[in-house]
């Protein structure tokens, strides 16, 4: 799995991903020594370097700079304002799209014109489902505009009426204790003490909130309470005549804020809160950028934060997600050029899987166990190296990897990057929320430390075992997700506003299908080791689909995996909380599967009709970057495009 720090526009909370670990070197010695007596090849050549750049390279280098300083200006990502910039910004953009010829352009130019729109319309598409996620929880926070407002005003370097404001600032605390209130009304039950539900001494009606709405506005009020502490701090100190009216008024709506967004934490959601909450920085959503392409970069469900931080061996009671409905999908789906509705993609998980099941059985008879392959699942789970060996077992399994790459000439492998990819050890807090290894330039490991319960130790290595792990080390390594990182970072990387998961992710589970088909597994327990994740990636279609559709509860999604995949209870847990808590977009998990299957499609049209070799496909893949797979097909075959191109390729067989 890809780690990612971006997150996409409708996402208002920032999104902390934690990588404390420690270094792991000794195998750099190894990989490195050259073979056969010869010396390591060059690491670069004039040669490599692309001679020719798109029509389209500057204008969209402007654009992503321009789109910066826009976001960095108007970081209230609450603010009605800040949507509106947003909406003239890109209708600006798009305008401009229709006054270049776009019929003079080569193909990179066309198809970089046909990114960038797709790209703009999404993020229009954003702004109003932005919209209808604020307007559900407006009734729970009507006092998020006047302290958007606060900022927005000493942005702008207005004066300030300390006195007036210190007003403001008690009257918005007392809005705060009033929807408190209203919200601790909701939760009685109807006509207790022959009472209707809801009225108090003071007249406040109650509010009824669905679980999911409050977790949205409680980590929103975490947000607000960021932006009142950035308003505040730039006066408190500097004016005195500020500070002396405002110090106390402000403290206690702080307070009221934060003693809101626990109330609603606990007793709506559900979640066990420990003291006092920092504020959550007020992130704009999509970063420093301002936003990612569709699907998959981060926080699709919007107003969400990962809850890592609350996660707790064997509680499950921090998985709350936040649904996008299906209108919000086929947005997410359109913007990655997926011609297929979530029902659809559903009926393709689900015979992905039956096909998956098929072969779990032949590799159970091989072992022995006849159909019953849940028994030899666990026999191959049971195959995990002692403790303080992992680091040595990924070494040799990412070494077999690179030489089967080679030998079959598969894709070219710049010595630079056989040489530089590392490896470290997960830290048990993060094994909570990603129990399975983490890939890139780096490989993060998970194995059990001395600290973990012995159930813990148990599932964590049962769950990396040889088998399992033989299957995903060349998947986030070579010639997976590293060599994907080390390629894109040298081609066409102006692309990278355009990323997608459907390509980076889809790119590393497609290698997989492309080794089972070459054999790469020949034992059973090799087989079942990699059929395990292939079902994982069907599953994961499966219950993330269903959870936005409203199908299936978190708690439905964990016996899902445990039951019909045949995950340890806590990977599972681990797997779910990842998936909903924010962290990633709402497509992340279908991209592995579908972006797989899309260049397996791709691969059988250019590569098994004769046009092109194994390593003239998957170079070509790698260099036009992490663009949407039907972009690469329309690159790596030519394909005739026109400005108002819409998607259409429909590569599931």
């Amino acid at each position: 799995m890809r780690k990612y720090l971006q997150a996409l526009p409708c996402s208002l909370i920032i999104v902390l991903v934690v990588s404390q670990s420690i270094p792991f070197s000794f195998a750099q010695t190894t990989r490195t020594r050259p073979t056969n007596g010869r010396k390591p090849e060059a690491s670069a050549s004039a040669n490599d370097i692309p001679e020719h750049d798109s029509e389209m390279r500057g204008v969209i280098e402007r654009y992503v700079v321009d789109r910066g300083s826009l976001t960095r200006s108007y970081p209230v990502s609450f603010s009605s304002g800040r949507r509106d910039r947003f909406k003239q910004f890109y209708n600006d953009w798009l305008s401009s799209l229709l006054k270049l010829d776009f019929d003079s352009m080569s193909q990179d130019g066309k198809v970089d014109y046909v990114l960038f729109k797709n790209h703009l319309e999404y993020e229009l598409r954003q702004l109003d489902i932005q919209a209808k996620q604020l307007a559900e929880i407006e009734p729970l926070v009507p006092f998020a505009k006047a302290i958007g407002d606060l900022e927005e005003t000493r942005r702008k370097m207005e004066p300030i009426d300390s006195g007036r404001v210190a007003s403001l600032l008690t009257e918005l605390r007392k809005q705060v204790d009033d929807r408190r209130r209203a919200v601790e009304l909701g939760l009685r039950p109807e006509g207790r003490g022959g009472q209707s539900a809801g009225t108090d001494g003071a007249g406040v009606e109650p509010l009824r909130v669905k679980k999911t709405v409050g977790n949205r506005a409680a980590n929103a009020i975490n947000g607000l309470r960021s932006t009142l502490r950035n308003w505040y701090t730039f006066y408190n100190g500097y004016d005195p005549v500020f500070t002396w009216w405002n110090e106390e008024p402000y403290k206690a709506l702080d307070q009221s804020l934060n003693n809101y967004a626990s109330f609603i934490t606990e007793r709506v959601v559900g979640i066990r809160t420990e003291g006092t909450q920092a504020p959550t920085p007020n992130r704009a959503p999509g970063g420093p950028g301002g936003g990612g392409q569709g699907g998959g970069q981060g926080g699709g469900q919007g107003f969400q934060r990962p809850t890592s931080s609350a996660a707790r061996p064997g509680d499950t009671s921090d998985i709350v997600g936040d649904p996008i409905g299906h209108d919000a999908l086929m947005s997410e789906l359109k913007s990655e050029m997926i011609p297929y509705t979530p029902e659809e993609l559903i009926a393709i998980a689900e015979k992905e899987m039956a096909w998956c099941e098929n072969e779990m059985k032949k590799a159970s008879n091989e072992l022995g166990y006849g159909d019953d392959w849940k028994k030899a699942l666990e026999f191959v789970k049971n195959q995990y190296v002692e403790p303080g060996k992992q680091p040595e077992m990924i070494r040799d399994l990412a070494l077999e990897a690179i030489k089967f790459v080679e030998d079959n000439d598969l894709v070219t492998v710049p010595q630079l990057a056989k040489d530089t990819w590392r490896m470290e050890m997960m830290t048990p807090e993060r094994q909570l929320v990603s129990p399975f290894f983490l890939g890139g330039e780096t490989i993060l490991v998970s194995f059990p430390t001395n600290t973990m319960a012995q159930e813990q130790k148990m599932m964590s290595m049962r769950g990396n075992n040889r088998y399992f792990s033989r299957a995903t080390v060349f998947h986030e390594l070579i010639p997976g997700h590293h060599l994907q990182g080390f390629m894109s970072a040298r081609y066409k990387p102006y692309r990278s506003v355009f990323s997608t998961p459907f390509w980076t992710e889809g790119g590393a589970l497609y290698w997989e299908l492309l080794f089972w088909d070459l054999k790469f597994p020949k034992k059973p327990e090799e087989k079942i080791g990699m059929l395990f994740w292939r079902m994982h990636r069907c599953a994961r279609i499966i219950f993330s689909l269903n959870f936005h559709l409203e199908k299936m509860t978190p708690q439905q999604c964990i016996d899902f995996l445990v039951d019909r995949v045949g995950h340890e209870r806590d990977n599972a847990t681990a797997e779910v909380r990842r998936s909903f808590d924010g962290s990633y977009g709402p497509l992340y998990q279908i991209a592995y599967l579908v972006g797989g299957l899309q260049i397996y499609s791709l691969h059988r049209e250019l590569v098994d009709s004769g046009k092109m070799t194994n390593r003239q496909f998957n170079d070509g893949v790698l260099k036009e970057n992490r663009i949407p797979i039907e972009m690469v097909r329309a690159s790596l075959t030519k394909q005739k495009l026109t400005r108002d191109f819409t998607t259409s390729w429909r590569f599931y067989q």
